[in-house]
């Protein structure tokens, strides 16, 4: 435990990090991956190149230092941590890095007048502690992972046993184990981490799980993003019958048990963690609103699927917005952006709805509006999203 001085210390920085925080984790991260080159494979280059990365840093670092005195006021942004670091096999001996580039970097870019020794002791106190949290649960989480049926330590050796389009941009991949040994359960909304070398670099990244893991395997479905590096490579290269390496399913955006009307909400991509949620919630007899954006039909993916599924189902109502008529596809049920008088037509009548959504930035911070303005309670309203939750206000 931090001692009161420490606290109050690292608390009267909270100011600094409002006005210069992303400056700081901007900094950081520069230092840290010339550094300590062996930490790139731990850090999507996409997301450093456009502030994602240091922004969602900044906003963690920020909340620490609010609440350094009241640890569970963080909600679940520790445990999105924790779930982000067990997916990339986050390990003991990266945080003294961690610490180290960070400390200077609050030295150097506050400047030694703000930046005293008491600050930096203070703050070398406060980020043990919090190593020491995360270090504690994340080794809790490998350990439950490793012991469970079917589970691992580390990476894992797969098989790409199909490889099918989905759309004009999205692919899906099927994973089976090179072992033929049995694979860990997951539960509905996780993604799991993947281990890939491309050109002799190592690169990891985290990919939703788009289905239950049915046969004894993992599928995934991944856009194809211009200038990604994996997903290009996933795309072009990754074939049926090559091996890959998979690091254990990891996540909390999950579906919750309830009888409550579900609603599943994704614009794009993001279409990837409600299908597996969409399957497991068809276990059950609640009512299901699925309502999906695209740009059109063409890179609209599972619609077949999803049509057949509501033929079967008659819980399942489903809605389709397309952003624009290709005159090609089949018709969406309803041509431009979702807005809320749409939003609040698709919604169940019955407000207290589990409400789960995921998409583009501006598509989220849309629907986060819409659906309180609809009447659809806060806490109910869930989602995943790279960064701090203010971005979405």
């Amino acid at each position: 435990m931090l001692n009161a001085s420490d606290r109050a210390i690292v608390k009267s920085t909270v100011p600094l990090l409002e006005s210069g925080g992303e400056a700081l984790t901007t900094y950081f991260y520069k230092k840290l991956l010339t550094r300590y080159p062996q930490v790139q494979p731990l850090f999507n280059q996409a997301h450093q190149a456009s502030g994602d990365q240091p922004r969602a840093l900044a906003n963690g670092v920020l909340m620490y230092a609010r609440h350094i005195d009241q640890l569970e006021q963080l909600g679940d942004l520790v445990a999105k941590i924790i779930n982000k670091h067990v997916a990339l096999q986050i390990l003991p001996e990266h945080y003294p890095l961690v610490g180290e580039c960070l400390l200077e970097a609050i030295r150097e870019v506050l400047g030694a007048e703000i930046a005293t020794d008491e600050v930096i002791n203070a703050w070398g106190n406060a980020y043990g502690q919090l190593a020491g949290i995360l270090i504690g649960a994340e080794k809790t989480i490998y350990d439950e992972k490793a012991a469970a049926p079917g589970g691992w330590r580390g990476a894992r050796e797969f098989k790409v046993a199909a490889k099918v389009q989905e759309s004009a941009e999205i692919t899906s991949f099927y994973f089976e184990p090179a072992d033929g040994q049995p694979i860990l359960a997951f539960t509905a909304g996780q993604y799991i981490g993947m281990q890939l070398f491309l050109d002799g670099e190592e690169i990891r990244r985290n990919y939703s799980l788009s289905a239950l893991a049915g046969n004894n395997q993992y599928r995934i479905s991944v856009k194809r993003e211009p200038g990604g590096r994996a997903s290009n490579y996933l795309h072009d290269q990754l074939n049926v019958g090559d091996s890959i390496n998979l690091f254990t399913p990891s996540g909390e955006f999950t579906l919750a048990h309830s009888d409550k009307p579900l609603v599943l909400i994704s614009g794009g991509v993001g279409i990837t963690p409600t299908l597996a949620m969409l399957e497991a919630a068809l276990e059950t007899e609640r009512p299901i609103h699925f309502i999906h954006c695209a740009r059109n039909g063409s890179v609209h993916a599972f619609r077949d699927w999803i049509e057949a599924l509501a033929g079967k189902h008659p819980q399942l109502k489903r809605f389709y917005c397309y952003s624009e008529d290709d005159g090609v596809s089949p018709a969406a049920h309803a041509v431009g952006l979702l807005d809320q008088a749409r939003l609040e037509q698709w919604l169940p009548v019955d407000r207290d709805a589990d409400v789960y959504f995921l998409g583009p930035k501006g598509f989220m911070a849309a629907m986060k509006r819409q659906l309180k303005a609809a009447g659809v309670p806060e806490k109910q309203a869930r989602y995943e999203f790279f960064g701090p939750a203010s971005a979405l206000e």
